[in-house]
């Protein structure tokens, strides 16, 4: 398939056991929400377990609901069935069960689906543009946008593959940086990109007809919300398209905002929500560490060490500052970490997490960045090195189950220890039993050795 081509050094800061300012934890723990999105697409190599169930909202619930269980139920061109499988899909997604049928019924149907990183809805509406493309037809019929240039990309690059076999369809981006002549006409059937560049190639260059557009895509609608200026544009390319363009909307989330945009973008939609699991610590065994200070917390976590690499373990800081810290003197003490914070590049972090999987390093130490999202099955142990709390100084009971959350994956068995060094600290760790209805409790080294012989 044709397409346009495209072309830390740890500063050892002073540790705190007091409470962060907003800012720290906005630098450290508050992830780009593009960037969170990127990251997970960029280290999902298989299509993630997920365990919800699909809830579906017909606009027709007189209408049948069809679902497929294989990809030939769809009925597919052979060449794009076989570039479903060149990509290693042998079965649709639950999320693609119910998508795909009514993204490839005719008369076309609008839909809102709410779908997280890992669940194969990006190649679920590359193959829906695919598949409504006429390649006779030299001009763009399928658009989609997306916040970021990079996400962008991502998007282009799983069409090329599931488009291997389909040279006859073209792909152009428009992003940043790909510079067209104004007045001449894109003779490519599919166009990628940034809402910004997107608008002005149907308005200002008129690179492309919005009248022939056939099937719009918008990506990642909570995150181009949350990004200025895009939910404007995005209206904006919406009332240039036909009445009968097909309209099909994706977001991870559905909050209040998301859905008065959605309904704005998708008239008359069908609808695909994400019944969530209640996610649950009863799995999980959860201690405490107690300590003096930071010197006695670092002095117990280098007791530890040696039952965190018996599989692999995450230890969650506030900051970038006290994670760079603590990075240093462990590794001073001949400790191999890695580290992982916000201030790295998405590539810089994706490579790290390649070599955490793979098992290079057994201890990551991290902030938020990496408390939603992303699974590693080999990971026993949640080492919270400072307890999570919110802006207030409170428990942030949230962000305790996300980080816990990253051990006892798939059904493993997983622990969680947490570093205690005052009564403020203390007082966390209540405020978190009384959340969650579950006794923490004290670590003692039986319990270490209840941990290595249950990991082993």
């Amino acid at each position: 398939m044709a397409t346009d081509s495209w072309a830390q050094a740890v500063d050892v800061q002073e540790a705190t056991t007091v409470p962060p300012t907003r800012r720290e934890v906005d630098e450290g723990d508050r992830p780009d929400l593009a960037e969170q999105s990127l990251l997970n697409k960029m280290i999902r190599h298989t299509l993630v377990k997920n365990r919800n169930l699909v809830e579906v909202l017909q606009r027709d619930p007189t209408s049948p609901l069809y679902s497929v269980k294989t990809f030939e139920e769809l009925r597919l061109k052979p060449q794009l069935l076989q570039g479903v499988y060149n990509m290693g899909f042998n079965r649709p997604s639950r999320i693609q069960e119910n998508a795909l049928p009514m993204m490839l019924a005719e008369p076309p149907q609008n839909l809102i689906a709410q779908s997280q990183s890992g669940t194969g809805k990006t190649a679920a509406f590359s193959l829906a543009m695919l598949s409504h493309v006429n390649p006779a037809n030299k001009w763009t019929q399928c658009l989609c946008i997306s916040p970021t240039y990079e996400l962008a990309m991502q998007i282009g690059q799983v069409i090329q593959q599931m488009g291997k076999f389909y040279p006859e369809v073209k792909l152009a981006y428009a992003i940043r940086g790909n510079k067209m002549d104004r007045g001449s006409k894109l003779q490519e059937q599919i166009v990628i990109g940034t809402p910004g560049t997107v608008l002005d190639w149907c308005t200002k260059l008129k690179l492309i007809d919005p009248k022939k557009i056939t099937v719009f895509v918008l990506d990642e609608a909570d995150v181009m919300i949350a990004t200025q200026g895009h939910q404007d544009q995005s209206i904006r390319i919406q009332r240039l398209l036909p009445k009968d363009c097909q309209m099909l909307l994706f977001s991870a989330t559905f909050e209040d905002s998301v859905w008065k945009f959605a309904e704005r973008i998708v008239p008359d939609p069908n609808i695909i929500k994400l019944k969530r699991e209640e996610e649950t610590v009863d799995t999980i065994k959860q201690f405490y560490a107690s300590c003096n200070d930071k010197e006695d917390k670092f002095t117990a976590l280098c007791n530890l060490y040696g039952s965190l690499t018996i599989a692999q373990a995450m230890i969650f800081c506030h900051t970038r500052k006290i994670a760079s810290w603590l990075t240093a003197q462990l590794t001073k003490e001949g400790h191999l970490v890695a580290l992982l914070s916000g201030e790295m590049t998405v590539e810089q972090r994706a490579a790290v997490i390649e070599r955490f999987r793979c098992g290079k390093e057994k201890v990551l130490v991290t902030t938020n960045v990496c408390s939603r999202g992303i699974d590693v099955e080999q990971v026993s142990i949640v080492v919270n090195f400072d307890l999570p709390v919110d802006k207030d100084g409170r428990a942030d009971c949230e962000t305790y189950l996300h980080r816990i959350g990253r051990t006892g994956r798939f059904g493993k068995k997983g622990f969680a220890i947490n570093m205690v060094d005052s009564p403020h600290s203390m007082n966390i760790i209540k405020q978190i039993e009384d959340h969650f209805n579950r006794k923490i409790l004290k670590l003692n080294t039986d319990d270490l050795d209840e941990v290595e012989k249950l990991i082993n």
